[in-house]
């Protein structure tokens, strides 16, 4: 995976089969910390102690369509050559969380790639989990919300065409403003 919106996407995959139905992804990219954290949240099946150190081991997977699982190590992988960390923790019953720290400026570090597009897809391919975004920074914030999205559509469906064009558009406009303010 060439970009850190690939790695989202997997690791939300993963919530989603956990059977989960509400899922937080949170990016904090603090340029004076020199810090670039992915944490997911979410309220699935969680994992046990063994299930959790097996969900790091690349040549693992849950999924009877393959036989390996690369989301995780990848991810750990990439956050490690970055001089940063990959942390899991879960319990059976209570979710999963994945938090991924990189360094920010660190040449090893991937490219957001299209986040916006990436939370979209998602919003509209499972309409009857509650997505939480929110990108935190030195200079700003942005949160979205489907719960509240899905309450000023009213009737109007997130997988409508327009709409998700319109939240596209406002989720990138938005990332931009505040990286503009960042730089």
């Amino acid at each position: 995976m060439k970009e850190l919106s690939l790695h989202i996407l997997d690791i939300v995959q993963n919530s989603i089969r956990a059977e989960s139905t509400r899922i937080e992804i949170t990016i904090e990219d603090f340029a004076q910390k020199n810090e670039f954290r992915i944490l997911i949240c979410d309220n699935g099946k969680g994992m046990t102690s063994q299930e959790m150190e097996k969900a790091l081991d690349p040549f693992y997977t849950s999924r009877t369509t393959r036989k390996v699982g690369l989301g995780l190590p990848l991810l750990k992988q990439n956050a490690e050559q970055t001089g940063g960390k990959l942390v899991l923790s879960s319990s059976v019953g209570n979710g999963c969380r994945v938090e991924a720290v990189l360094v920010n400026n660190h040449i090893d570090r991937q490219p957001m790639g299209n986040i916006a597009e990436t939370l979209v897809q998602l919003f509209a391919s499972y309409p009857s989990i509650r997505f939480k975004f929110n990108y935190l920074t030195d200079r700003g914030d942005f949160n979205i919300d489907t719960d509240e999205v899905k309450q000023i559509l009213e009737d109007v469906p997130i997988t409508n065409s327009e709409v998700r064009e319109f939240l596209i558009n406002h989720i990138r406009e938005n990332l931009r403003t505040i990286q503009d303010h960042n730089q």
